[in-house]
C-alpha cells in the first residue's frame, strides 16, 4: 500500500510516516517501479505498537530500542518491563511532587483568603507568597 493509504489507515500523516522511517521506527519499504513506497500490512501493526507505546509514556528512542530487539529476533518483553517500571517510578515521583505542590498552594490559598490587600506592606512584593509575617496567624 502507498504511504497515503497507510497514513489514512493508522491516522497519521505521510510526513509522520516518513519521519518514523528516517528515525528507524518503520523500516524502509520496497519501492514500486514508479518509485512509490509500497508498505506491507505489517506496517499497520508496527505503527499501532508505536502509538500504544507512546500512549504508555515511552519515548521514541525507547520504542526504537524495543523494535531493534524484536527485529533482531529477540523477545523484548524483559526490556519493555524494565522501561515500564522506570516510567511508573517516575510517575509516582512526579505525583508526590504534585501532591506537595497542591498542599503548598492550599496553604497559600488560605493565607490569601485571610489577607486584606489594604493592609499589605509596601516593603515586600506580596505577603501571600512571601514568608509569614511575625505575629501573623498564617
Amino acid at each position: 500500500m502507498r504511504i497515503g493509504e497507510l497514513a489514512a489507515r493508522v491516522g497519521l500523516t505521510a510526513k509522520t510516516l516518513r519521519f518514523y522511517e528516517d528515525s528507524g521506527l518503520l523500516p524502509a519499504p520496497p519501492r514500486t517501479p514508479g518509485g512509490y513506497r509500497d508498505y506491507s500490512d505489517s506496517a499497520v501493526s508496527r505503527l499501532a505498537f508505536v502509538r500504544d507505546a507512546q500512549r504508555a509514556g515511552l519515548t521514541l528512542a525507547e520504542i526504537r530500542s524495543v523494535l531493534v530487539l524484536r527485529d533482531g529476533g529477540h523477545a523484548p518483553c524483559g526490556h519493555v518491563s524494565d522501561l515500564v517500571h522506570v516510567h511508573l517510578a517516575d510517575i509516582e515521583r512526579r505525583m508526590a511532587e504534585l501532591a506537595a505542590t497542591r498542599e503548598a498552594l492550599r496553604g497559600l490559598a488560605a493565607r490569601a483568603g485571610a489577607t486584606d490587600p489594604a493592609t499589605c506592606s509596601p516593603d515586600g512584593i506580596c505577603s501571600i507568597v512571601g514568608p509569614a509575617e511575625a505575629g501573623s496567624e498564617n
